[in-house]
């Protein structure tokens, strides 16, 4: 996990990060047994997953039943939430822990005070921390808070508690250097990394893996190779170190971006030996070869990922599809799908999913609504999200009937997946056509099944005041409803009605 998420901010995929990252309001009580897992507490709780439920009604559940819970079970529980980004989750197992007669640790109360700064805010987690006794203020605590303000993106915070932390003695060791290193990089002062790596060093503490990954990428990300290749070679001496495939991915990132390939190569080559078993490894490599354009390889590493991988993940098969779609390669791609239709034992429509956006960026969008169609006939319902790929392909294409007929596909779907959200842009061009094509009875039932998913706004209405107009239909009743409905732009709004009196 720690070694993923480093390498996803050093791509600049993710906004923000923490150092220890490297490494939720009030809940309604609708929990329900499971019979098939009950005899697992971490089961039990994994298997809430609407975040708008609450899990305390499962420990409640497990002592009733005469069951002892203690830290070391809660303790691996609350790390896999947060894991997986169930951050409200895992605060209420954290609080549960230290509202109990369980032995609540200083670290304990850094990840509780990290996860209230993540579900409540920041000043939730500074009130958090005032209130804590001073012999809880220990180096994990103020660190969480350092957390805290990097994740904000708060330099001015994090350099006062940094200077605190340093009179107090907790600045020992790499992570906090780390924390503010990725402060740095996450605002955009990458020039100021290097200085970070430099202080710790002079202060007698030792960087470790992440700390010169992330002032190797500070110099990549200027194009500054030469100072790149010297921290590397650095930490290649370092016998602390183990170098990992990670690094040399970051690296070989660097130069194909800045098309020097031959370079690129090299670093490939070099994190190919690291990979090992790591699925994850394979995937970026696979993800930069085919940012070289090189299928031989992308071929191999996938052999090699199927032979040496015990798990092989939808993931897995998504990226190597991605990958596949970048360079063209239709034919590879379908068969690929084909080979993981006949061995996946769940239908995730994410997998084709990647086959339909790829489709539809090379104009193809007839065909990947007929893969679609093909899917739901030879399996079960699909995903809204997958209608929707569908729609924005035929916006894209200007034939917004079709796209309008896709969404609706969509909409009727959309408790196959209640976390959908569907692009505004798509409903707008949606919405617009309908205003100036679509029959009265068309665009009252696409904004009534809209509206179960997006709130009522001007451009539904909008959109319904020209279907009314041009069908002739009168209008007050509509104007009714949007004041009710306290939708405004009242100059937009004459706009249109000027177009009643141009028809009549």
């Amino acid at each position: 996990m720690a070694t993923r998420t480093l390498f996803t901010i050093l791509n600049h995929k993710t906004k923000t990060l923490t150092a220890n990252a490297i490494l939720a309001r009030t809940r309604t009580y609708c929990f329900k047994s499971n019979p098939v897992k009950r005899n697992n507490l971490h089961s039990r709780i994994n298997s809430i997953g609407d975040p708008s439920c609450s899990v305390a009604p499962v420990l409640q559940q497990w002592v009733k039943e005469g069951k002892n819970v203690n830290e070391f079970q809660l303790q691996p529980i609350i790390r896999d939430l947060r894991a997986r980004r169930r951050y409200s989750h895992a605060l209420e197992v954290s609080k549960w822990m230290s509202s109990s007669d369980l032995k609540f640790s200083s670290s304990d109360c850094a990840v509780q005070l990290d996860l209230i700064g993540r579900v409540h805010g920041l000043r939730s987690a500074e009130n958090f921390f005032c209130s804590m006794k001073d012999q809880d203020k220990t180096v994990q605590t103020y660190g969480a808070l350092l957390n805290c303000y990097v994740r904000e993106g708060l330099i001015d915070e994090s350099l006062s508690l940094m200077k605190k932390m340093r009179e107090m003695g907790f600045l020992s060791s790499p992570l906090n250097y780390n924390n503010l290193m990725c402060l740095y990089t996450n605002v955009g002062q990458l020039e100021k990394v290097p200085d970070v790596l430099l202080e710790m060093k002079m202060n007698g503490v030792s960087p470790d893996m992440f700390s010169y990954r992330i002032c190797i990428n500070s110099y990549g990300a200027r194009a500054d190779y030469n100072s790149m290749e010297k921290v590397l070679q650095e930490m290649e001496s370092q016998q602390n170190i183990e170098m990992d495939w990670g690094t040399y991915s970051v690296v070989a990132n660097h130069y194909i971006k800045a098309g020097l390939n031959e370079k690129a190569l090299h670093y490939l080559k070099e994190c190919e030996k690291k990979v090992g078993k790591n699925a994850l490894g394979y995937d970026h490599l696979i993800s930069m070869y085919a940012s070289l354009g090189n299928l031989d390889e992308m071929k191999l590493l996938w052999g090699l990922l199927k032979a040496k991988c015990k798990k092989h993940t939808n993931i897995n098969y998504i990226r190597m599809l991605g990958s596949l779609m970048k360079l063209g390669e239709l034919e590879e791609s379908e068969k690929l799908l084909k080979k993981w239709e006949s061995s996946c034992k769940t239908y995730d429509f994410r997998v084709p999913n990647v086959l339909l956006i790829g489709y539809c960026q090379k104009g193809l969008v007839e065909k990947a609504e007929a893969v679609l169609q093909d899917i739901i006939k030879r399996r079960k319902t699909a995903l809204p999200n997958s209608w929707s790929i569908v729609a924005a392909g035929y916006v894209n294409k200007n034939n917004i009937e079709k796209a309008f007929e896709c969404f609706r596909e969509a909409l009727a779907l959309q408790a196959e997946n209640k976390d959908w959200r569907p692009k505004a842009s798509l409903i707008s061009s949606i919405l617009s056509w309908l205003g100036d094509n679509g029959e009265v009875e068309d665009a009252e039932a696409f904004v009534k099944l809209l509206r179960t998913k997006v709130p009522a706004n001007r451009d539904m209405y909008h959109a319904l005041l020209k279907a009314y107009i041009r069908n002739g239909k009168e209008v007050e009743g509509l104007l009714e409803r949007m004041k009710d409905d306290e939708i405004g732009d009242i100059e937009e709004t004459m706009k249109i009605l000027s177009l009643r009196e141009q028809r009549s």
